[in-house]
């Protein structure tokens, strides 16, 4: 028989002489007449439900469509090549025993078990993922060695099979349950047949057709990537009495034949990819296809599901479960339900099922999974606390500032996904301010050591899934690289790309000086989180790790101020000492208050000159607190005197209004987040120099007057504390 294109409206031609290409069912024939439509410049698109045929015409070097790269007669070559080794490996099964291929496939399987680094590594990351809280890292060893075992034994005896007779083949298997969808049917009631790559799945092509030939039986597939082998197994299927149905082509086909009283088996374990539904699969979220519940929804179908058994040498067993869908329930629901399902079939033999499929898959860039246009689905009794973690391990910035205005991205990133649990690795000299973030779930404090000793207290974590870095420095990179996490994110930084495996692009238009939070925040933006507007203006909330030690007893109803004259980074931060203890005096002379001096033990001597100043006006902590106590100082405090520096955004963070001076520095990009703080600074011609040292006459901090100090104090008292100023 030969089957012919016509010539329709959706067959567009740019020349009217051209020939039609032609298909027959002998396999040379075929070759010939794809490899002439492809040297004819031939190439196929999809409008809707309809292939339409564009043949292109070849004028000085270039065509009217884009050229596929396999569109060539080499590539049709190597698939009729691969086509012609499959047909030969498959006759060569079938004139074998069955028990003979079932254990040379296990020893094949034994040997892929050896030598496939990568997808053992593949199946022992998920049946981690499955059974680590269940089974001993030994137990795991063995399911995953004996999976291989078994999946290169039924892969073998699949090629025989799927050339065998259905009575043949059931003398090799055991049938169960089959009640349950012969009844449906009978009652006139479709069936949605829920199928899982268990044991030799293939079985079904063969046996549906048997069992309940006396209505249409169809399979949802996805075309093969060799046109040949698809050709083939297309027509070995629907000799069987199977009608195949491409998932690419839609569903209304489908649907007619399910409102026709017949039955349709769909696959439902693999990963769905961006338009699944995430619900949890063996206690994780996995990207879950919501086709068989929308096909039962659209239909009233029944959903049953079937799954094939491994009980011995060459032999199997094929077992219906009941129908198991709900009346009422949402589409959400059902396929809810379908994993639960499947996740009962694994658990009778694990080794069954297909553990190098990548089922846990993280999706490429929004794994976040706010943005979904499915979203998640947790079933009833099922909280995110319930749900095996996916982890996330953010690199802290180095810098105390840089860390607290990196916090409501990591906000953001946990709130992208329920089952998100967040840990931070940070140097450990800022680890007790990640505390705070209710939304981390564990610290990893980093040695001042050497780049190895990092790795390896990584290393000696959870494994991760992903890692989010916030600097921008090669040796965060590297770091985070050795430790072998699948997922590295950030931005380019310094000659680091090859380091990353997802980079965040820069913003490409130019604008408005981009604030240091905003750079955090596109990251999670990137990643798929939903970020709301007014993040700079939301209060903060931070946990209580103070244990009172770090607290001065006042003995009277003085309000407590804060003041830090201090700055890490370099002299050009830092307003004149004698200009911070004439602000605090004049403000102590005409409120009841008590300052107190925070800094470093760099900043002991200038806190020893302001202290003199200020006498029993003020305590002097400086160089004497932790930075577990300066938070617990600073929550005491009714707002923070300061420079910018990393106290300025610590006290954001914990919702302390700051008056700062800025001077070598721009607050449009690293200033307080939110709209309780008061900036004081003179706009020089040569700011913002980012220097660490003034190389002139420090014109931008001498600029700032005590009398514009005083007056942003008052202002922010009067603001945040009225009764201060009664």
């Amino acid at each position: 028989m030969t089957a012919s294109l016509p010539n329709s409206p959706n067959c567009r031609s740019s020349f009217s002489d051209s020939p039609t290409p032609i298909t027959r069912n002998r396999p040379w024939s075929n070759f010939r007449a794809m490899t002439r439509a492809k040297s004819e410049r031939t190439e196929w698109m999809s409008r809707g439900n309809t292939p339409i045929l564009y043949w292109l015409k070849q004028g000085a070097g270039k065509s009217t469509l884009p050229r596929h790269p396999c569109d060539t007669a080499s590539s049709a070559m190597f698939d009729f090549v691969v086509y012609l080794l499959y047909r030969t490996g498959s006759a060569i099964a079938s004139a074998l025993p069955l028990r003979f291929l079932f254990a040379v496939g296990r020893f094949l399987g034994f040997w892929a078990w050896l030598v496939s680094g990568k997808y053992r590594r593949l199946a022992e990351r998920n049946v981690a993922i499955a059974f680590a809280n269940e089974k001993s890292p030994r137990e795991l060893h063995r399911l995953v060695r004996r999976h291989f075992q078994r999946l290169g034994a039924n892969l073998l005896c699949s090629a025989k099979l799927t050339r065998m007779s259905p009575d043949k083949i059931l003398q090799r298997i055991k049938i169960e349950n089959i009640e349950s969808m012969d009844s449906r049917f009978r009652a006139g009631v479709p069936v949605v047949l829920v199928l899982s790559h268990l044991g030799t799945w293939e079985l079904f092509a063969q046996l549906m057709p048997k069992f309940v030939g006396y209505v249409r039986n169809a399979s949802v597939y996805q075309k093969l990537g060799n046109p040949f082998i698809d050709e083939h197994v297309r027509r070995t299927r629907s000799q069987a009495g199977l009608e195949l149905f491409d998932r690419q082509a839609g569903f209304e086909p489908v649907v007619e034949l399910l409102r026709s009283g017949g039955g349709v088996g769909v696959l439902s374990d693999q990963h769905a990819g961006d338009h699944g539904l995430w619900a949890p699969f063996l206690g994780r979220l996995a990207s879950t296809s919501p086709l068989p519940g929308l096909l039962a929804k659209r239909t009233r179908a029944a959903l049953i599901a079937a799954g094939v058994y491994t009980t011995g040498p060459a032999r199997w067993r094929m077992v219906f479960t009941d129908r198991f869908d709900q009346p009422g329930a949402s589409v959400a629901a059902l396929t809810s339900m379908i994993n639960e399902v499947i996740e009962q079939q694994i658990r009778v033999a694990p080794e069954d099922w297909f553990w190098v499929h990548n089922r846990w898959k993280t999706p490429q860039p929004n794994f976040l999974l706010a943005r979904y246009k499915r979203g998640v689905y947790l079933p009833p009794g099922i909280s995110a606390r319930d749900l095996k973690p996916f982890r996330i391990l953010i690199r802290s910035s180095n810098w105390l500032g840089d860390a607290a205005m990196s916090v409501p991205a990591v906000r953001a990133i946990k709130t992208g996904r329920p089952d998100a649990h967040i840990t931070v690795a940070v140097p450990s000299k800022i680890a007790s301010m990640w505390k705070l973030v209710p939304e981390v779930s564990e610290i990893i404090p980093l040695p001042n050591k050497s780049l190895l000793a990092t790795v390896r207290s990584i290393r000696r974590q959870s494994r991760f899934d992903v890692v989010i870095l916030f600097p921008n420095s090669l040796r965060a990179a590297l770091e985070t690289w050795l430790t072998g996490i699948p997922r590295r994110v950030g931005y380019r930084g310094h000659f680091r790309s090859w380091l990353l495996n997802q980079i965040i692009c820069q913003r490409e238009t130019p604008g408005p000086i981009e604030h240091q939070a905003d750079r955090y925040m596109r990251v999670a933006r990137e990643l798929g989180a939903s970020v709301q507007d007014n993040w700079r203006e939301a209060l903060p909330r931070v946990r209580d790790i103070s244990d009172g030690s770090g607290t001065v007893p006042l003995g009277d109803d003085r309000v407590k101020l804060a003041l830090s004259p201090g700055a890490e980074y370099g002299s050009a931060k830092r307003w004149l000492p004698q200009r911070f203890a004439e602000v605090a005096a004049a403000v102590a002379a005409k409120l009841s208050v008590q300052w107190i001096l925070l800094g470093t033990p760099k900043d002991v001597a200038v806190g020893e000159m302001i202290a003199r100043t200020l006498g029993d006006s003020c305590v002097n902590r400086v160089g004497e607190t932790t930075l577990e106590q300066l938070i617990g100082e600073l929550r005491e405090c009714r707002l923070l005197l300061t420079n910018d520096t990393g106290t300025m955004h610590l006290a954001s963070l914990l919702g302390v209004p700051t008056v700062a001076i800025f001077g070598s520095t721009e607050p449009r990009l690293t200033g307080p987040l939110g709209d309780r703080h008061i900036i004081v600074r003179h706009q020089v011609e040569c700011s913002p120099c980012f220097l660490r040292e003034c190389p002139i006459d420090f014109r931008c901090m001498k600029a700032v007057s005590v009398d514009e100090a005083i007056n942003g104090v008052l202002a922010l008292l009067q603001r945040s504390a009225p009764s201060a100023l009664a």
